[in-house]
């Protein structure tokens, strides 16, 4: 691991290692478990690019049956949300009666889920439930719940695990923090 990373024009410092990442993961999916025993079969979506890493280590501690399927959305140009959510990819196929847990690398303004949200809802699923790797409780704007919180931070701009500056960063292990 370094310390501090350029990535483009700008200079990052670790914020969070790789390890504590894995605690956050393994406890939110704990709770994970321990609400969803029993459940016939829930489907985890992942939203990309941002969650693939969290997705894939999440899933890998879950222990009843399940099926996957990603979603891709864009609402980031930079360091900043556009306020326009653009759906680029979506589900192909029913998810009727099913129970649904969206899985995001991040969630602050609020803008990609709650547009993620209002589609899912009109498919009518069981229950949709949100499991987020990073919530900013700062720059959260809606009132979708956010009932899966692996860790809370502030409004600064992360990348690493899955989450990039314009497409790079994403496969670091750890979160950096921008510097500059």
């Amino acid at each position: 691991m370094k310390d501090i990373i350029k990535l483009h024009d700008k200079k990052f410092k670790i914020m969070i290692p790789a390890e504590k990442i894995d605690e956050a993961v393994t406890a939110v999916a704990d709770r994970i478990n321990a609400d969803y025993a029993g459940c016939p079969t829930p489907l985890f979506v992942g939203v990309l690019n941002g969650s693939f890493m969290f997705m894939s280590d999440l899933i890998k501690k879950i222990d009843f049956n399940n099926e996957l399927s990603f979603v891709k959305l864009a609402s980031y140009e930079g360091t900043s949300s556009t306020g326009e959510v653009k759906s680029l990819i979506g589900l192909n196929g029913s998810i009727e009666g099913r129970h649904v847990i969206v899985v995001e690398d991040i969630v602050d303004t609020g803008e990609s889920i709650e547009h993620m949200m209002r589609d899912l809802q009109a498919r009518r699923p069981a229950s949709v439930e949100v499991c987020t790797l990073f919530f900013k409780p700062g720059s959260y704007r809606k009132q979708v719940p956010i009932k899966y919180r692996a860790m809370e931070i502030g409004n600064e701009f992360i990348v690493g695990y899955g989450l990039d500056y314009d497409q790079l960063g994403r496969s670091l292990k750890d979160i950096y923090v921008v510097t500059e």
